[in-house]
């Protein structure tokens, strides 16, 4: 779920503008997996807007086609759905934001006694039709309407949702899913996915970096290096979403924020903050920050082995907090665990762990999706904060930190992200909105 920004803006290295469908989960922070299903926090007349949008954007076909093509993320529902079959079989479930309702239809499958599909867009309108074409009406209710208004006659076993945005929190649809899950989930009934886990790296993108200086330098023989800073302030002044690949990467990622569905509340989300601090593998330039994250689908808790080790706190007042507090992943640990996972692909079976984990004390035998720039791509790319400067980086160099991620105060479904740097030849730090 991550395409209201490219369909708003036209964003750079997205493809498609992020109105399209992330217009609907940024007005409205219920909007989940394919659709769209409450807590709204109006306010401002942007955030109103906002709403709209969010709302139409969702009844949009195309957006669901291109979720729905994401292989990656799509079969990882489906695989998740069919592998705890024992959990669904003749139990409740609820799909919260369930736009064209193929997750329902999964769940369904899976031997769901009742499924009740949750969508305040009208794209709900179609789904009740796919429902009714799959003869699956006596299974699956669609309910056209906002998560928070939902009153059902029984409890679900099991929520499924697909309510991840750009770097994970984009669109702040999880408060829907905690809506969801505080009033229509028994206690200790299964959440899909049941954990996710934000990550930060460096990463050296000097060929886009270039890209957006270099016609500058020489406009049909005029020199026009002069707009060469402007054009650093202008290119580089938002979160870009696009494809990297591994080899953009200087260090290992650290964790941002790891999030257990059955227990975060919305609280935990109003502030997310962590220091961090990689150590280069190579020797190349700096050119930014890259966020990715993955979301597992366990039927039991995953719970962070003691042999974390937290970075010590920065400079920056808020990292005073001890949630701020971030430990920087083992590079060997999560090869160990891909190997594990016996597949290459998000759609795979196998394990990832919390940060600095060891490979044998991560979850195995569970369905894992990854946005990692070493994964196969998805629709969600990478999230890249570029610096605006290449600073010089050698092999061994510590690049360290702090980020601090909140929903923007006029408009919840946007971010404000501070972040701040240090390698060993500068320090710096930059304010950005994730529109």
């Amino acid at each position: 779920m991550a395409t209201f920004r490219a369909l708003r803006t036209g964003s750079r290295g997205r493809g498609r503008g992020w109105a399209e469908r992330d217009a609907s989960r940024v007005a409205n922070p219920s909007l989940a997996g394919e659709g769209a299903s409450g807590n709204v926090a109006a306010g401002s007349s942007l955030a109103a807007d906002t709403e709209k949008l969010y709302f139409d954007s969702y009844a949009n076909l195309g957006i669901h086609q291109e979720m729905i093509q994401d292989e990656e993320r799509t079969c990882a529902y489906r695989d998740a759905l069919m592998r705890h079959a024992e959990r669904i079989r003749g139990k409740v479930v609820v799909d919260v934001g369930c736009g064209t309702g193929i997750l329902s239809i999964f769940a369904a499958r899976a031997g769901a006694r009742k499924v009740y599909a949750i969508d305040a867009s009208d794209i709900a309108i179609h789904a009740q039709q796919v429902v009714q074409a799959n003869g699956l009406a006596d299974v699956i209710t669609v309910l056209h309407k906002r998560v928070e208004e939902v009153e059902l006659e029984e409890k679900a076993d099991v929520l499924v949702s697909e309510w991840m945005g750009y770097m994970l929190l984009y669109e702040t649809m999880l408060p829907a899913v905690i809506t969801a899950r505080d009033r229509l989930l028994k206690p200790g009934g299964l959440i899909l996915p049941s954990h996710a886990t934000l990550f930060i790296a460096p990463v050296s993108c000097e060929d886009r970096f270039e890209d957006g200086t270099a016609f500058w330098r020489d406009v049909h023989g005029i020199d026009m290096s002069a707009l060469v800073p402007l054009a650093k302030r202008c290119y580089f002044s938002d979160p870009c979403v696009e494809s990297i690949t591994a080899e953009h990467v200087l260090g290992d990622p650290a964790v941002v924020k790891r999030i257990d569905c059955a227990t975060v509340t919305e609280e935990d989300l109003q502030l997310v903050q962590a220091d961090f601090s990689s150590k280069s593998m190579i020797v190349s330039p700096l050119t930014g920050f890259a966020f990715w994250f993955s979301v597992e689908f366990n039927d039991h808790p995953t719970t962070l082995p003691s042999h974390n080790h937290a970075q010590p706190p920065a400079a920056s007042p808020a990292a005073a907090t001890p949630a701020a507090a971030v430990t920087e992943i083992d590079g060997a640990a999560v090869a160990a665990a891909a190997a594990a996972a016996g597949t290459a692909g998000a759609c795979g079976v196998g394990g990832e762990g919390g940060a600095g984990e060891t490979a044998d004390a991560m979850v195995t035998d569970s369905v894992v999706l990854s946005t990692a720039p070493e994964d196969p791509p998805t629709h969600w790319m990478q999230t890249v904060l570029y610096v605006g400067e290449m600073y010089p980086v050698h092999q061994d160099d510590v690049i360290s930190g702090h980020v601090s991620i909140a929903p923007n105060k006029e408009c919840n479904r946007f971010l404000d992200i501070d972040l701040s740097y240090k390698t060993p030849t500068t320090t710096g730090s930059k304010t950005f909105i994730m529109r």
